[in-house]
């Protein structure tokens, strides 16, 4: 869908307005240096994470309603699982998903700028058939990205998020 908007930043015209952003990986991963990056213990891919054997992360889509517009809003985020729920995850990532599947529990890997810096917001791990990537179900807490994920936003806010993010 064509959104034309100014940027409040800028002031710069744009014919699409941005309608989700991605991490490309954990910030836990992005603090390591190039060569703990490079040991055998860590790995990184597109959509799953592992440091030292004993930190797992997948990479997931928090989703956010957008009220005045058919459109969602997606962050691409990264969530912290127990090693258990990253082998049941990485096991069941083709596999089809009824809709009786129980999620899997996780923690908030990423701070995304504009927002407070997460501590501890526990989140929920939805699998979705055919290879894509998880529902991130944030809990329902006083934390902004919480609130506007359970509440939903305006377009008027994705503008003000392109705006940070520098629209590209």
């Amino acid at each position: 869908m064509e959104h034309t908007w100014t940027c409040s930043c800028c002031g710069r015209s744009f014919n699409s307005l941005p309608m989700g952003y991605a991490f490309a990986a954990p910030d836990n991963w992005t603090s390591l240096s190039e060569a703990e990056r490079a040991t055998t213990r860590s790995k990184l891919d597109a959509n799953l994470c592992v440091i030292n054997r004993n930190e797992y992360y997948v990479r997931g889509c928090l989703e956010i309603p957008v009220s005045d517009s058919p459109e969602i809003f997606v962050w691409g985020i990264w969530v912290s699982v127990s090693e258990q729920s990253f082998q049941y995850i990485l096991d069941h990532w083709t596999s089809p998903i009824g809709p009786d599947e129980p999620p899997r529990f996780g923690w908030l890997c990423n701070w995304i700028r504009g927002y407070p810096e997460p501590h501890q917001i526990k989140c929920e791990v939805y699998l979705r058939s055919n290879n894509q990537r998880p529902s991130i179900v944030l809990e329902p807490t006083d934390y902004p990205l919480a609130v506007e994920q359970h509440r939903g936003i305006t377009l008027e806010r994705v503008k003000q998020i392109a705006a940070r993010a520098g629209h590209s």
